[in-house]
C-alpha cells in the first residue's frame, strides 16, 4: 500500500496547495485565429475586366477570360468564408471614381456592393474625396459599417463632421480587433476635400490611436491604409503595437507565388504583417493571423485569391448588374475608334517612363488647342487609369482609361515654370505616383540619380520632329493640360501660382481623347524617346 505522504506532506494538503497554485496563477495562455479577408482600389469596377484592367466584352466573359466585378466577387468573399464563417472583411480605400458606374451614381453603387459583402469597415481613399465632402458624407450614410480616418481632422467641415471615425472596435468570433484608418497624407493635393479638412502624418495619428485603444484593454489592432507600401512599411518600423496593416492607394501585389509581386505576403516589418491584393477586385486578400493570449503575432501566413473565370458569378448580382447598367449603355456602347495595336496605359508604366496612353492623351490635349498657338501638352500619369485593348473602342473604354471628367486647361508659363514642373513631375517615380508627366511638344531627359526636385531634370527640348531646340528659361510658352493639374493636383503648384492667361473650362478630356481617336482611326499606338533617363 502506497504511502499517504509525498516528503512528509499530507496528501490532502498537497491536492489543496497544487489547486491554489493554479488559480493564482490566471487564466492558461491560448493562442486564437482569425481570418482578414481585403480588398482595396477597387474603383467602380462594378462589371468584369479584362487582364488589361479595362471593361471585358460579354463574349470573353462568357469564356472564362475576364477578371473581378461585382458577381463574382460576391462568390469568392462567399467561398472564403465558408473556410472561415468568423473572417473579417476590410477594405483599403477607393471605391469610388473608375467607371460610368460611379460618374453616373456617385457613392450609391459602391454602398450597395460593400453593404451585400457584409464589409466589417474601410478606410477613406483620396478619390473618395474627389466630388467634395458632401458625396463621401452621403457615402457613410448609406453603409452599414465603419469608416475610419485617424490622419485627418475633419471637424470643421460640417459634412463629416462626427461621421468619420478615427478608430474603432470591431468584435468578431468573440475577440475584439481595434481598427484605424489612414488616408494619404497628401488627398489635399490628389483630390479635392476642400479647404475644411487638414491632413497629417499618418506614424503619429496611428501611434496615438494605438494608445488609446490599448488603453482600453485592446491588444489586436488592425490599421487600414490608404497610403502606400511605403508609407505602410514606414508606419510598421515606426509604431509600436500595430500587428496588421491592410494597405491600398499603390495597387501593389503582394504575393508568394506571382512573379509580378513587389514583395510577400504578408511583408513582415517587425512584428507587423503588412498585406495589400492590388486592386479592382482581380484579387481578395486572405491572411491567416495567429494571436497569442497577449495580442502578439506567433504566425501571419496567406495568399490573395485570384478572382478570375473560375469562379462563377453569382446569378442575383448579374441581373442586379444588368439593371443598374441600363441607364450607360447608351453612352458607354457607342464605338467611337478603333486602335491597331494595345494602348499601354498600366499605372506601373506610365508612372515611371514615356507609354503609349500618355502619348495618344497629350498629343489630342495638344492637337485640339494648337490653333490657339498652344504648343506644349503636359498630362499627370495619374489621370490614365486603364489600357485599351487592340480593335473597336468605344465611349465606356475611353471613360474608363479617363474617368475623372476633367477639363482641358490651357496657359502660359515661363521655361523656367515649365522645368519646374517637370521636377514635381518626376520627384516621387521611386513611389509610382502619379505626378509622373506624360508630354507632347517637348522632350526631356532626367536622371533618377540625382535627389528629387534638386536637378533630376537635365534637359528639356521644345518643339516637335526634327524642328526642336533648347527651352529658354525666360521666354513664355503656352500649355495644355487638365484643369486638376493647372490648379495644382498632384503637386504642380507652380501651374496654379505662375500660370498667366489661364482658361480652365475647356471640353472634357475624355471627349477630346475620343474625337481625336476617330480622326486618327485606326490609332497606332506608339513612343519615340520623349522622354529618357
Amino acid at each position: 500500500m502506497k504511502s499517504a505522504y509525498l516528503s512528509g506532506v499530507p496528501a490532502s494538503t498537497l491536492a489543496a496547495s497544487c489547486l491554489a497554485a493554479l488559480f493564482s496563477a490566471g487564466p492558461v495562455l491560448a493562442d486564437s485565429k482569425v481570418t482578414i479577408l481585403h480588398t482595396n482600389d477597387f474603383h467602380s469596377r462594378v462589371e468584369p475586366i479584362s487582364k488589361y484592367d479595362s471593361p471585358c466584352s460579354t463574349e470573353d466573359n462568357a469564356e472564362g477570360k475576364c477578371f473581378g466585378g461585382y458577381a463574382r466577387l460576391v462568390t469568392a468573399i462567399e467561398e472564403a468564408r465558408s473556410r472561415n464563417p468568423d473572417a473579417l472583411l476590410f477594405d483599403g480605400g477607393d471605391q469610388f471614381q473608375g467607371s460610368l458606374f460611379y460618374t453616373y451614381y456617385k457613392g450609391k453603387v459602391a454602398a450597395e456592393i460593400m453593404n451585400t459583402l457584409q464589409y466589417d469597415g474601410m478606410t477613406v481613399g483620396n478619390h473618395e474625396f474627389d466630388d467634395g465632402p458632401e458625396v463621401l458624407r452621403e457615402f457613410i450614410d448609406n453603409v452599414e459599417f465603419p469608416v475610419v480616418m485617424s490622419n485627418a481632422d475633419v471637424t470643421q467641415e460640417p459634412a463629416l463632421a462626427n461621421k468619420i471615425m478615427k478608430s474603432t472596435i470591431v468584435e468578431k468570433g468573440g475577440e475584439k480587433f481595434g481598427i484605424i484608418g489612414l488616408t494619404p497624407q497628401d488627398t489635399d493635393e490628389l483630390a479635392s476635400p476642400g479647404d475644411n479638412i487638414s491632413f497629417s502624418d499618418p506614424v503619429a495619428a496611428v501611434q496615438g490611436e494605438v494608445d488609446e485603444l490599448t488603453e482600453q484593454g485592446i491588444n489586436r489592432i488592425i490599421v487600414l491604409s490608404h497610403s502606400g507600401y511605403d508609407v505602410d512599411q514606414r508606419v510598421a518600423a515606426e509604431t509600436t503595437g500595430v500587428d496588421v496593416i491592410v494597405g491600398g492607394h499603390s495597387n501593389t501585389l503582394l504575393s508568394n507565388v506571382s512573379d509580378r509581386a513587389a514583395g510577400p505576403y504578408p511583408t513582415m516589418v517587425g512584428n507587423t504583417a503588412i498585406v495589400q491584393a492590388y486592386a479592382y477586385g482581380k484579387y481578395v486578400g486572405e491572411l491567416s493571423v495567429t494571436f497569442n493570449d497577449a495580442g502578439e503575432i506567433t504566425e501571419a501566413m496567406g495568399e490573395p485569391v485570384t478572382v478570375d473565370g473560375t469562379i462563377a458569378e453569382n446569378g442575383d448580382i448579374v441581373a442586379r448588374v444588368s439593371e443598374l447598367a441600363k441607364p450607360l449603355d447608351e453612352i458607354r456602347n457607342k464605338v467611337v475608334a478603333a486602335t491597331a495595336g494595345v494602348v499601354e496605359g498600366n499605372r506601373d508604366v506610365c508612372r515611371v517612363q514615356e507609354c503609349a496612353m500618355g502619348n495618344l492623351v497629350a498629343d489630342a490635349l495638344l492637337d485640339r488647342v494648337k490653333d490657339q498657338g498652344v504648343t506644349i501638352a503636359i498630362m499627370n500619369s495619374g489621370g490614365l487609369r486603364a489600357s485599351i485593348d487592340e480593335g473597336e473602342v468605344t465611349m465606356g473604354e475611353v471613360l474608363t482609361v479617363l474617368p475623372f471628367q476633367n477639363t482641358l486647361s490651357t496657359f502660359d508659363i515661363t521655361g523656367a515654370g515649365i522645368i519646374a514642373a517637370l521636377e514635381n513631375g518626376v520627384s516621387q517615380v521611386e513611389e509610382v505616383k502619379g505626378r509622373f508627366p506624360q508630354v507632347a511638344g517637348l522632350k526631356f531627359t532626367w536622371d533618377p540619380s540625382k535627389p528629387a526636385n534638386e536637378g533630376r531634370i537635365v534637359e528639356v527640348m521644345v518643339g516637335s520632329g526634327d524642328d526642336v531646340s533648347p527651352i529658354d528659361p525666360e521666354a513664355t510658352y503656352s500649355v495644355v493640360t487638365n484643369n486638376y493639374v493647372r490648379s495644382g493636383g498632384d503637386g504642380y503648384d507652380v501651374f496654379a501660382e505662375s500660370a498667366q492667361n489661364a482658361y480652365d473650362f475647356g471640353p472634357n478630356v475624355e471627349n477630346v481623347v475620343a474625337d481625336y481617336l476617330a480622326a486618327n482611326a485606326p490609332y497606332a499606338p506608339f513612343t519615340e524617346g520623349r522622354i529618357s533617363q
